[in-house]
This record gives C-alpha cells, structure tokens and sequence, in this order.
C-alpha cells in the first residue's frame, strides 16, 4: 500500500494545507465537501504537490517535518521544486 504526503492550495482563503492520506483521491473529495476543519468552509482546494511513501510511518513522519516548518516560503520553495 502507498501512501501519500500532499500539499492542497485554496485561492479563497490564499491558504497551503498539508496532510498524508492512502487514498488521495477520497481525501481530496472530501475536503471539498464542506467538512469541519481547517479549511472546510472552502472548497476551491487543489491538489499542488504530493509525495509517495512505501510506509505509513514514512509519510506521518514528512508531513510533520513539512508543518514543522512553519513558513509559506518553504513550502512554496518545494512545491516550485517539484514543478
């Protein structure tokens, strides 16, 4: 089983979320479905960068190293790496 670390942007709010997921496809649909959280009120969230792991424990670990850098600069650095 894959999983995935992704990076979601939502024009509306000028906003990245990151989060991993072993299915992106249902993960996406259902942050755009007017769920409660971090960007739920929006629902212009697109999928602008993602990564595969092997292991569940690989991905959980990505995703906390790409929060804990707390900067829009960095994220954008990598997601600009990417492209």
């Amino acid at each position: 089983m894959l999983f995935y670390v992704y990076i979601l942007f939502s024009s509306s709010r000028n906003k990245y979320y990151v989060g991993y997921t072993a299915d992106l496809e249902e993960r996406i649909r259902k942050h755009n479905a007017h769920h409660r959280g971090f960007i739920g009120k929006a629902s212009d969230r697109a999928l602008v960068y993602m990564e595969k792991y092997d292991s569940k424990k690989s991905a959980i670990e990505r995703e906390q190293k790409i929060k804990s850098w707390k900067s829009r600069k960095m994220i954008e650095q990598l997601i600009n790496k990417k492209s």
